[in-house]
C-alpha cells in the first residue's frame, strides 16, 4: 500500500489560516465588549428618572393631568403652559445622609424628569391650577371653548 505524503501548506495557506484566526478573535472580544457595553449603559440608565407617567382626563369645560411624582418636593416641580401644550419637569434630589457611602445597590432615580404633552384643546393659560398632595400632581386647566350638548328631536 502507497502511502500518499501530504504537502506541507504553503506559507500562502498559512497566513490565511492565521489571518482568519485574528479575525475570529477580534469577532469574539467586541462581542465580549458590546455585552459589557450594555451591562454598564443599562446600569447607567437605570438611575436616571424616566418620563413622568400621566393621566389626561377630558370633561366638557377643562382638562385634567394627574402625574405621580413620588419624592419631589413641590418647589422643585415647574410646569409651563401655552394654550394648547403643557410640560412638567421635576428635579428628583440626591440626598446623601452617609458621607461616601458604599452603595451595594442603588436604584432611586436621580435628576431631572421632563414631560410634555399636546393638549386636544386650547386652554385658558391664566386661570389653570395645580396642586399636589401625596406625591401626585393635579394640573386644572380651563378650555378656552367650552363645549355644549345640544339635543334635537328626532321627526
Amino acid at each position: 500500500m502507497k502511502r500518499r505524503l501530504e504537502k506541507p501548506l504553503s506559507m500562502l495557506e498559512k497566513r490565511r489560516l492565521m489571518a482568519e484566526k485574528m479575525i475570529e478573535d477580534m469577532i469574539k472580544n467586541m462581542k465580549e465588549m458590546q455585552k459589557e457595553f450594555e451591562k454598564r449603559i443599562s446600569e447607567y440608565s437605570e438611575v436616571l428618572p424616566e418620563k413622568p407617567t400621566l393621566d389626561l382626563i377630558e370633561t366638557d369645560d377643562k382638562l385634567i393631568v394627574k402625574t405621580d411624582l413620588p419624592g419631589v418636593k413641590k418647589e422643585d416641580i415647574n410646569i409651563e403652559l401655552t394654550e394648547d401644550t403643557i410640560t412638567i419637569s421635576a428635579e428628583f434630589k440626591e440626598e446623601i445622609e452617609v458621607e461616601e457611602a458604599n452603595y451595594v445597590k442603588k436604584e432611586r432615580r436621580y435628576g431631572e424628569a421632563k414631560r410634555e404633552l399636546r393638549l386636544p384643546a386650547k386652554i385658558k393659560v391664566d386661570e389653570a391650577t395645580a396642586t399636589f398632595e401625596d406625591g401626585v400632581l393635579t394640573v386644572e386647566l380651563p378650555k378656552v371653548e367650552v363645549k355644549k350638548k345640544h339635543t334635537i328631536k328626532v321627526e
